[in-house]
Parts: structure tokens; C-alpha cells; sequence
């Protein structure tokens, strides 16, 4: 990581004034990239995107050598833009849906999927599980604040975000005519919302984050809304020029959506989302939350057990559950009809931005157990200027994302040394500078 980007939460000392949230540092100062400027401003030379991929043609990928492609801004900033981004770019924030408790067939750590689906017929263990899930995914997506004190690696996750956000916009500030792009997000905890709104606070960011909602005093989500721009407009017509915008679209839901009648509100009140996900009547179990999170188990300590649960509380509490805008995630769907509808509805959209000419997709933390997103991805591939960048955490991600898209040639498989973290994305992957020792 280049001396120039301070880390947040680490040794970086005191955060300048323009600080994008404050009492975090400074996260794009280098000058020879720039920082996103206010419209009217000098947008500095943006330099060049680095992206580490395995080529698939070359037999000693496999053997674990590497190649590097460099991606000059030219074949980035005039494209159409799209992200998609999955629970892996939050870690440090919240918990992911894998657990300690291993599989004993194939000897890996559980996810919640996987658990639910081999406990799908017994409702007091599927209670319980849901339980845990609302109690350690839900609810601290739902009751987390930026203006909360922070622990390092909190401010480290909301650092990356940061620095991701500024990266499109430096990409996107260049765009001639429409000055877009779209991230697509199946985490429901409102990271971007607050950090974006946080950065256009300070100043230093003048952009739009688009996520679909319309209204003033009570904002409802309308899927329309994402075709809209802004313009800025000068006196006596004499020119016009495009807001930088960012459309955040949501499959999975949100923990600050409300269903109103055949409508979404969307409202991002903390003390809302976090009173809801409190009400939620969860049956907890010291006992059974141990085996979620103990490695050195397997589901059949589960079942040794004979956990139980009254049954008018698995009642009470599928009532209640069912009711959270959040995407079931044994069957990726919603239980009401209006998030459900909306969940397709975003899927079209990305469906529809795929088929575009001249598309870039890029993809991190991201497992693509949604097996809908994973068809919709695959018939896009038909589109011959599609170009789709997926980001792989270690070698196993990657050999499993390689067995899913092996048979297209428009992906690339994004892999560094180590862990690709969000830090790492931000740093050598997905970025307005080359990576350190990468050359030029």
C-alpha cells in the first residue's frame, strides 16, 4: 500500500480537516491521481487500473504463477460502469453468513444455507438457527451507526469503502455525457448510504448516491428512479453538465426498508431499524450458539443434542421474521410479496445493464450462492462486449469460481498474492494508482 493512502484505525496519525467521515484519516490524498473534485474543480491525471488475473489459457496458472494486465483508464471510464458487491467487502463490520460448525461431508465451515438446508425439516433447529441469524447478522447491520465509537477494524472497513466510492468516482468524472455507474449489493446493512453520505458532507465528494427512493418527508423505493440524472445547468442556459451519480441497487433487501401497504419505504433512521430487529422474538440457546461457533463440530452435534423449542414460539417468531426486508437465505427469496417483487425487479436491471454494449463488471466478495444472480451472469456472457472482472479471495475461490465459469471467455478471475480482502481490492485491484513494486 502506497505511503499516500493512510490506513484507517492504524498508526496514521491525525486526520486532516477534510477527513471524508470524521476521526478517520485521509484515505486518497495522492495528487498525482486526485482526489473527486467539486464540479468546476481540476480533475488531475488519473493514471492507470492494475488488475492480477489467472489467463486461463496458460497451464502454469495452475501451478500458481501469476500474470498481470494493466487496464489503462481508456478502456475503463467510458464503459458501463457496474459492481457487484457482496458481503465479503463488509467483513470487520458484521459477521458473513459462514459459521465455525463444519461439514462433515466435505469437512468445511458451514454456511448458513448449507446448515438450514440439512435441518430443513426439523423447526426447532431451523428457529434456532434463524435465531442466531438475526441476532448476529441482522440486528448489528441494523443498529450500526458510523457515528459510533469504532474499533480499528471497523474504521479499516469503512476506510476501504471510502477509497472504493472515490475510485469510481475518479473513473466516472471523466465519463462525457451521462456520468454513471451502478453497484449492485446484496448486503442489506446500508454501509455505502452512510459512508456516501458522509463523504458529500465533508465537501471534499460532489456526487448523487441514487437508491431509488423518491419522496421527502417519507421516501418510497421506486425502480424508475434509476433511470433518472441530475444535471447542473448554468445561468442563462448557457451550459450543462452531468452530475457524477451512483445507483445503488439492492436485491437482498435492506434493513432500512418498510413495507407500507404495496409500497417500500425507505428510511434510514438507526434507531428504527434497530428497534424493529429488537422486537423480532428470538429463541436463543447458549448451548446451540457454541456449536455454531466452534470448528472442532459438525452438524451431527446438532442433532445429538435434541434441541427444542416450544412451539408457539417458533410460531411467534416465523411471524415476526417473516416480516424483515431481508432475502431469505435458504431459498433466496422474500416472504412478502412487495420486497419479492422488487427483488426481480432489480434483477431486470441487472439483467438489462449486462446486455448493454460496452459493459464492465466487476465483482468482489461475492460466493454467488444466489443461484438466480448466477443464471442471470451466465445468459449475460452471450453479450461479446461484456467484459466481467470476478475477484477471488484465495486459490479455493478461485478454483471454484473457475469450475462455474470456465466455459466463457469474457472472464477473468482476479487473484493476488495473499488474501484478496477489501483492502487488498482497494490497493492493487481496484485502483487509480499502480500497486506498489507493480511498475508502470
Amino acid at each position: 500500500m502506497s505511503a499516500n493512502l493512510a490506513k484507517i484505525g492504524s498508526d496514521c496519525g491525525a486526520p486532516p480537516p477534510e477527513a471524508a467521515i470524521p476521526g478517520l484519516c485521509s484515505v486518497v490524498q495522492r495528487t498525482e491521481v486526485g482526489r473527486v473534485p467539486n464540479r468546476g474543480s481540476t480533475v488531475a491525471q488519473l493514471g492507470v487500473l492494475f488488475v492480477h488475473f489467472i489467463n486461463h489459457n496458460n497451464t502454469e496458472e495452475r501451478k500458481g504463477r501469476r500474470h498481470m494486465t494493466i487496464i489503462n483508464r481508456s478502456d475503463i471510464y467510458d464503459k458501463n460502469l457496474n459492481f457487484l458487491i457482496g458481503s465479503g467487502a463488509s467483513v470487520g463490520l458484521f459477521p458473513t453468513l459462514q459459521l465455525g460448525v463444519k461439514n462433515s461431508t466435505t469437512s468445511e465451515s458451514h454456511t448458513l444455507e448449507t446448515l438450514a438446508k440439512h435441518f430443513e425439516n426439523d423447526d426447532d433447529v431451523l428457529c434456532l438457527l434463524f435465531s442466531y441469524y438475526v441476532e448476529n447478522v441482522i440486528a448489528p447491520a441494523s443498529r450500526f451507526s458510523v457515528n459510533a465509537s469504532l474499533n480499528k477494524d471497523q474504521k479499516k472497513t469503512l476506510s476501504n469503502y471510502v477509497r472504493f466510492l472515490a475510485t469510481i468516482l475518479s473513473l466516472i468524472i471523466k465519463k462525457g455525457g451521462i456520468k454513471k455507474a451502478n453497484i449492485f449489493t446484496t448486503n442489506y446493512d446500508g454501509i455505502i448510504a452512510h459512508v456516501a453520505e458522509r463523504m458529500i458532507a465533508s465537501g471534499r465528494y460532489d456526487f448523487i448516491l441514487n437508491d431509488g427512493a423518491t419522496g421527502f418527508i417519507k421516501r418510497t423505493l421506486q425502480t424508475r428512479s434509476f433511470n433518472r440524472f441530475w444535471r447542473d445547468q448554468g445561468s442563462f442556459d448557457q451550459h450543462e453538465i452531468s452530475v457524477p451519480q451512483i445507483n445503488l441497487i439492492q436485491p437482498h433487501g435492506s434493513v432500512y426498508w418498510y413495507k407500507d401497504e404495496d409500497e417500500i419505504e425507505v428510511s434510514y433512521d438507526t434507531d428504527r431499524a434497530e428497534i424493529r430487529a429488537n422486537n423480532v422474538p428470538t429463541h436463543m440457546d447458549p448451548a446451540f450458539e457454541a456449536i455454531m461457533q466452534d470448528p472442532s463440530f459438525d452438524e451431527s452435534e446438532i442433532s445429538s443434542r435434541s434441541f427444542s423449542v416450544p412451539p408457539a414460539d417458533i410460531t411467534e417468531f416465523w411471524k415476526t421474521y417473516r416480516e424483515l426486508p431481508v432475502v431469505n437465505p435458504t431459498k433466496w427469496k422474500f416472504h412478502e410479496t412487495v420486497f419479492e417483487e422488487h427483488y426481480y425487479q432489480a434483477l431486470r436491471i441487472l439483467s438489462y445493464e449486462l446486455e448493454k454494449p460496452n459493459t464492465v463488471f466487476i465483482i468482489f466478495g461475492f460466493s454467488f450462492s444466489d443461484e438466480h444472480i448466477l443464471s442471470l451472469v451466465k445468459r449475460s456472457l452471450s453479450n461479446p462486449t461484456l467484459k466481467i472482472y470476478l475477484c477471488c479471495y484465495s486459490d479455493k475461490t478461485r478454483d471454484e469460481m473457475e469450475s462455474k465459469f470456465s466455459a466463457f471467455d469474457n472472464v477473468t478471475l482476479v487473484r493476488t498474492t495473499g488474501a484478496l480482502d477489501f483492502e487488498a481490492f482497494n490497493d492493487e485491484v481496484f485502483t487509480a494508482s499502480a500497486p506498489s513494486g507493480a511498475g508502470s
